[in-house]
């Protein structure tokens, strides 16, 4: 029997509810509770057990390494909000505001070690391949945080680089979420590089999303409209503007978030008016097209039965909001 998708969240969410976190310290673990009870999508951990069970895997098995996933993911969390300075996280205060950067920095460093000692509980014959698996997955976050650092300094972002920077960033846990899923299941290895390539897609067209929201989103549901423009952040939206822009117009974007001569709707408007102009938000919705429909299409070549892949579309479909 295949469970819904709706089932494996619940079952996962049954096993969080039973992890183990020590009482004492407790600066050192009450952050982590906090963190991890502070609801989130479990998205990684989800597609991860989807992914078993699509390939014939049991997800009993494979619980260890999705919960290995979600750990590392909010442990992540709780290091950006430090290197952000960021207040809020999930629509409550964040660790790092909450109890300062020292402990935000160290609950995070146990909460790493924590994410391998839930590996460490994965079958014998299969934790070297996830282990694998799991590190340069690990990294390519890392590498990716790095790079989106860079850009802030950044003199000019390329396209190119920045879908490299939000394939490691965003899509890497997710790829890694799918293809660890799709070994413990036994996949073959063409498989595995499919099941990958079908997830790195739909982290794109997922962050992509993202980004258009940002300045095209809908205040009615919940998101506020310009927070990156506000920021000067390297979005999508705005490396499309720039390789776009007259000289003049480059001038604009690059200074319009730092002129205190302006409010904050001033600033957003000024570089909403030059993307409307350069037309960068259809251009971003192609973008996003296009990867969700590549991603789609890995599905199509994959070895599983048709109520695993109909489970991969509708996680796909979800996450990307759509109906049909």
């Amino acid at each position: 029997m295949i469970h819904t998708n709706d089932q494996i969240l619940e079952l996962f969410e049954a096993a969080l509810g039973q992890m183990q976190t020590p009482e004492e310290p407790e600066l050192l673990y009450a952050p982590i509770i906090y963190s991890m009870s502070g609801g989130g999508k479990r998205l990684r951990p989800v597609l991860l057990l989807i992914t078993t069970e699509a390939f014939g895997g049991s997800i009993e098995e494979a619980m260890p390494a999705a919960m290995a996933v979600e750990v590392f993911h909010n442990f992540t969390l709780l290091h950006d909000d430090i290197m952000d300075n960021a207040a809020v996280r999930r629509g409550k205060p964040s660790v790092f505001a909450k109890w300062g950067g020292n402990v935000a920095l160290l609950s995070g460093d146990a909460m790493l070690i924590t994410a391998y000692k839930h590996l460490a509980r994965i079958a014998p014959d299969r934790l070297p391949r996830v282990m694998q698996l799991f590190n340069d997955m690990a990294l390519e976050v890392c590498e990716g945080q790095q790079y989106d650092m860079d850009f802030e300094t950044k003199e000019k972002v390329s396209v190119v680089e920045y879908i490299q920077m939000i394939e490691r960033k965003t899509s890497a846990l997710l790829s890694g979420s799918a293809t660890i899923g799709a070994t413990l299941a036994g996949a073959s290895e063409d498989d595995i590089k499919k099941v990958y390539r079908f997830a790195t897609e739909l982290g794109l067209a997922f962050q992509l999303q993202d980004d258009m929201l940002d300045s095209y989103g809908d205040e009615a549901l919940g998101k506020k409209i310009g927070g990156d423009i506000l920021e000067g952040k390297q979005t999508y939206l705005m490396v499309q503007a720039m390789s776009r822009a007259t000289n003049e117009e480059r001038e604009i974007l690059r200074t319009t978030h730092t002129n205190a001569a302006l409010s904050d709707m001033e600033k957003i408007a000024t570089v909403k008016e030059i993307y409307n102009r350069l037309d960068v938000k259809r251009a971003t919705e192609q973008q996003i097209e296009l990867r969700f429909e590549r991603a789609l299409a890995v599905l199509d070549t994959l070895s599983i039965g048709s109520e695993g892949a109909v489970r991969l579309v509708e996680f796909a479909r979800n996450l990307m909001g759509r109906k049909k």
